[in-house]
């Protein structure tokens, strides 16, 4: 794994990281030394079957079908105070979150229904509960829904189960999550300009690349700058864009810097490396 390999995409660097000179928008930054985002994945509600009815005894009757009840999240392990937030209450606070119009009108980045999970965290006390022992926990839920591009921010009340403020805002672009690095990847190693990303992993492991799996991921949103980019990229920014760093697992970077992936539009691109 020690050989330097060049082709259509520079060279495979290795070493725990790499200062990357790049275009204007990206002088700078640093491939970082571990891969990938820790963000907490989301798990999306589930629902409970309703007590099957009986079915017909006579000769032509039709079994009734069952209907689906949605059962309320079990609370499980709390917490206290400004305690983190437990396992339990992060599953059950992203289910309250997540409404049955969400659900239905929302899409995530892989194109399928609900929004993309992004992160789940305790929120701070309101003024006026600062100081009291008593105050009750919430938690603040964040989702990209790449349906209308909007960030949507839910407050939920954890000792009443309520959604007490649901906040959605365009053109803002926090980090990104596994699950987006992920699909960043997936629809680079399909794309044609991801031929050269593939060649190189060729090169350095003598295997093929089929799946994200066999690379630690992790990468920077990108954001259109006027003359910059292409055209197919003038709307990173208001679309969801990113720059991947991919790594051979155990092995060494890969430069794909100036390949920009728009999520939203499920487009790859390359950028002028001159």
């Amino acid at each position: 794994m020690r050989k330097t390999v060049h082709r259509h995409l520079g060279k495979v660097m290795a070493g725990a990281a790499i200062a990357v000179a790049g275009t204007a928008v990206m002088i700078g930054i640093t491939l970082p030394g571990t891969a990938g985002a820790d963000d907490t994945e989301g798990n999306k509600a589930g629902g409970q079957s309703a007590q099957q009815a009986a079915e017909g005894q006579g000769q032509g009757t039709a079994a009734v079908q069952p209907g689906v009840v949605e059962g309320a999240p079990a609370e499980g392990d709390r917490g206290k105070g400004q305690d983190p937030l437990t396992d339990d209450e992060m599953k059950r606070v992203e289910q309250l979150a997540v409404n049955r119009q969400l659900r239905d009108a929302g899409e995530n980045v892989a194109g399928e229904r609900g929004p993309q999970s992004l992160t789940v965290d305790l929120a701070e006390p309101e003024a006026a509960e600062v100081d009291d022992p008593n105050a009750p926990r919430r938690a603040q839920v964040t989702f990209y829904d790449y349906k209308d591009d909007t960030l949507v921010t839910r407050t939920v009340n954890l000792e009443t189960g309520e959604v007490e403020r649901t906040d959605t805002r365009r053109g803002v672009q926090p980090p990104l999550s596994r699950a987006e690095y992920a699909e960043a990847a997936r629809l680079l190693i399909a794309d044609p300009l991801g031929a050269g990303l593939k060649a190189d992993y060729k090169d350095a492991t003598d295997k093929e690349l089929t799946s994200p799996d066999q690379l630690q991921l992790s990468g920077a949103v990108y954001r259109a700058v006027p003359g910059a980019q292409p055209a197919v990229l003038d709307q990173c920014g208001e679309h969801r864009c990113v720059r991947l760093f991919p790594k051979i697992k155990n092995g060494s970077w890969i430069d794909a810097r100036y390949l920009v992936i728009d999520l939203s539009a499920r487009k790859v691109a390359a950028l002028d490396r001159d």
